[in-house]
């Protein structure tokens, strides 16, 4: 068994797989709550991915004996990363990508990873990552139109959006929702000019808003992250 933990700035999410099944997965832990369910069924391998704790404090806290395999931009991975600045590439973004080459080999990918902010990632079909784009999420948006005026209202995301709103929140909430929707059918299309044959992976809390609105064929995996950490988990075992 391995446990894969994707752990954030409040929360945490942790999968559990066997081989390379995902067996069952929990969000929203806390900290403390995470190192108490590893220890109710210690795993064999564990990999910590992780933008606020580091490798040694998760261990330290843990205190079982696992073989741990702490995420960093020099830990070995099943893709070839074709990258300027690979010390600044987002373990998100990279474990999406090794995810959707796991899951599609041997085809030009595009991940789009609906969170905080929204990623574009190319990943081609020889398994290299070639980098891509990143923009404000949907919350991020609707914040910034809150935080940046004086009158402005901060509203909610919600799916099917009206095109022309009768009020100030459904004209921002159109803004934002028509606008994120015609920013990734504008994004799609310009990769596969570059690629015809591309597939379009999409992942993220925000990608459950544009789903059925996109034009087929999109493939919605919505635990991909957690698939990349465990296939990057696996290689690194056949390594050792």
């Amino acid at each position: 068994m391995n446990v894969i933990v994707d752990s954030g700035n409040t929360y945490s999410k942790i999968g559990w797989f066997h081989e390379e099944k995902l067996i069952r997965y929990t969000t929203r832990l806390s900290f403390d709550e995470l190192i108490g369910s590893i220890r109710s069924e210690i795993p064999q391998n564990i990999i910590y991915s992780s933008v606020n704790r580091t490798g040694e404090e998760f261990a330290n806290a843990l205190d079982i004996p696992v073989n741990i395999l702490n995420l960093t931009p020099d830990t070995p991975l099943p893709v070839t990363k074709n990258y300027d600045t690979p010390e600044t590439l987002g373990a998100d973004r990279i474990a999406a990508c090794v995810g959707a080459n796991f899951l599609y080999p041997n085809e030009d990918l595009v991940v789009i990873d609906m969170g905080t902010c929204i990623t574009y990632d190319l990943i081609d079909a020889n398994a290299t990552f070639q980098g891509g784009l990143i923009s404000p999420g949907v919350k991020m948006r609707f914040n910034a139109m809150h935080s940046f005026t004086k009158r402005l209202p901060l509203v909610e995301p919600e799916p099917n959006a009206v095109l022309i709103g009768k009020s100030t929140k459904q004209a921002m909430r159109s803004g934002v929702m028509n606008g994120v929707l015609a920013e990734i059918e504008g994004i799609i299309q310009r990769y596969r000019h570059k690629s015809p044959s591309l597939r379009v992976v999409l992942c993220g809390g925000d990608a459950a808003f544009f789903e059925s609105s996109l034009k087929p064929p999109i493939f919605a995996v919505p635990e991909l992250v957690l698939i990349g950490l465990n296939r990057i988990l696996t290689y690194n075992v056949s390594l050792q």
